[in-house]
């Protein structure tokens, strides 16, 4: 993978970005994302933002390669503090890490409100959606997509209040109503992992342990939403 060519994965969060948007990608990995959007004059101007030097350096080599200088500004800086005022971001990317430190990174920046957030959060993507609900942003779009054997989700939000309850938490407003078949291929495999786990569990009598009955209780929600999703 390089600037000329994303991951499926990445490529899935490049196409949720506005043509023109101003974009801060945090955590930029290579700053690969930000210098496709600009070579492919889908952008004019980016931030990649990073908190540890080595990546930084990595991102650095990718902007000089393409001499993108002028358009993506690299900055070595804690989450959202690699936004500066002058900056006028708009558009902010948070792709491949843990939904838990996604959530922490929002909420440090949470002073500012931006016209677009679009997040990939490899787990906990249940922690995403909660901080979005409190702090009024809307999931406009989501996605789930298979790339390299794993599955990742996309959420895309922008400013509004909304309230959801624990299902939509769970699964996703958008995703319930969709009903991709990716996302129903994701939760049917999370359901037979889960009733394996059970077998086990009652080969060594031991449904009456809580894990047992939490793992019931998952595979009856994940049931529930299934048969009624689309509708």
């Amino acid at each position: 993978m390089d600037a000329m060519h994303l991951s499926d994965r990445l490529a899935t969060v490049a196409a949720y970005v506005p043509d023109g948007a101003r974009l801060a990608d945090i955590g930029s990995d290579h700053a690969y994302l930000p210098a496709n959007l600009i070579l492919n004059k889908r952008i004019k101007f980016a931030v990649a933002g990073e908190v540890a030097q080595g990546p930084l350096e990595n991102a650095e080599q990718e902007i000089n390669k393409h001499h993108l200088n002028d358009q993506l500004i690299p900055r070595l800086a804690d989450g959202l503090a690699a936004i500066q005022p002058e900056d006028r971001i708009d558009t902010v990317v948070i792709a491949g890490m843990g939904g838990r430190l996604i959530q922490q990174i929002l909420e440090a920046g949470s002073s500012a409100t931006y016209k677009r957030l679009i997040l990939q959060p490899n787990i906990d993507v249940d922690a995403v959606r909660t901080w979005l609900q409190a702090n009024q942003y809307q999931i406009t779009d989501e996605r789930v997509l298979l790339d390299d054997g794993h599955y990742y989700e996309v959420v895309v939000a922008e400013p509004g209040t909304v309230e959801y309850d624990a299902m939509q938490l769970a699964f996703g407003p958008v995703n319930m109503v969709k009903n991709d078949s990716i996302w129903r291929q994701k939760w049917e495999r999370e359901q037979g992992r889960m009733e394996k786990i059970m077998q086990q569990l009652e080969a060594a009598n031991q449904t009456q342990e809580e894990a047992y009955r939490n793992y019931q209780e998952q595979v009856a929600q994940i049931k529930e939403v299934l048969a009624h999703a689309g509708a």
